[in-house]
């Protein structure tokens, strides 16, 4: 049984696009697992314009600034005077 990527043709190095659905021998991919750096873009733009999304638990809208965790100085998050922050 062949994974939804690859062909169903004799080569099993041939893919499909999961963007344009376009077959192409992987090894000629400069943006693997997409066919060109084109459909990589559009799949980076459909993850950032959030077309995608992961599954998970439903975000606290009701969370405010005060409400999240300070570090050591008093700040939300961390700064350059946080305990692992790489200068």
């Amino acid at each position: 049984m062949s994974s939804p990527q690859q062909g169903d043709g004799p080569n099993p190095r041939m893919r499909r696009c999961p963007i344009c659905s376009k077959m192409f021998l992987r090894e000629n991919s400069p943006a693997m697992p997409f066919c060109s750096t084109r459909c990589k873009t559009i799949d980076l733009g459909r993850w950032l314009g959030e077309n995608y999304s992961v599954p998970g638990d439903p975000l606290d809208e009701e969370l405010g600034h005060d409400d999240l965790p300070h570090d050591k100085h008093g700040n939300g998050g961390f700064d350059k005077y946080s305990e692992g922050f790489d200068h």
